[in-house]
């Protein structure tokens, strides 16, 4: 029987990728991100007689929106056996000196929707005793980020969020995995305004979003509860974990500084 996954921010970058994969394997689709117009192009693109695909727009900066989301999906008679949380934002710039609403869309985007998403599939996934949950944070889970503090600190939450539901899933079937990246190509960058700075200057270690996707897809099958795409990216996450935390403070800023 066939199976569906929900992935928001789907309309672009990891999340497009991602459905790709998931196409690919003749898993049905439900695509979640603002932009209708092109998530009709995506869907037209990647229906086929073994695949079908759900269109829902939506923007997880509103609260209700997973609730929405629900609700379209049980309209629809559709199980969700696999749910990506990839849509997510983030900012350059000090923290005293940012738009507060932007701040708390970020919020609701990167952490509370995902939470609230998480939290109305999960239950369906147990009882059904398959499925799981894929997260995209970031390797900027793994240190605090100056000039990129919420940023940083909401990807923190879903590498730590997704480690614990992880352990609590084991032996019911279901899984959880969270998917950190290090700079990957995507519009991301021009959104955070970041694409300046010295981390994202140096194009050699920036790895595409079809290299991330596919990465994090085979590992989400293999049931993985950490994945980090990229040798280099591995290194620096593990790095952080031995050096001092005042000098991964400041090397983070200085990467973070144009």
């Amino acid at each position: 029987m066939s199976k569906t996954a929900l992935i928001t921010g789907a309309s672009s970058g990891i999340g497009y990728e991602l459905a790709k994969c998931f196409a690919r394997d003749g898993t049905n689709l439900v695509l979640v991100a603002r932009d209708e117009a092109r998530l009709g192009q995506i869907a037209a693109e990647l229906r086929a007689p073994s695949v079908s695909v759900k269109v829902l727009p939506a923007d997880l900066a509103r609260a209700v929106a997973p609730s929405e989301i629900l609700d379209a999906t049980r309209a629809a008679n559709i199980d969700v056996d696999y749910l990506v949380n990839n849509a997510g934002f983030g900012f350059c710039g000090f923290f005293a000196e940012s738009d507060l609403r932007a701040d708390l869309d970020m919020l609701q985007v990167n952490m509370v929707a995902l939470v609230h998403l998480t939290r109305l599939y999960l239950p369906g996934m147990c009882k059904r005793g398959t499925g799981g949950v894929l997260n995209v944070a970031s390797t900027a889970a793994f240190q605090p980020g100056p000039l990129m503090a919420i940023y940083y600190a909401t990807k923190a939450f879903v590498l730590s969020l997704t480690e614990a539901i992880a352990e609590e899933l084991q032996g019911t079937g279901v899984t959880a995995t969270a998917l950190c990246p290090g700079p990957t190509a995507t519009d991301f960058q021009r959104r955070a305004k970041i694409e300046n700075i010295r981390l994202t200057k140096s194009k050699f270690a920036m790895m595409t979003a079809r290299e991330v996707a596919e990465i994090g897809y085979r590992a989400f099958l293999e049931g993985k509860v950490i994945v980090i795409p990229g040798l280099l990216n591995k290194i620096g996450a593990q790095s952080v974990r031995i050096s001092p935390r005042a000098m991964v403070r400041k090397v983070t800023r200085k990467l973070q500084e144009t």
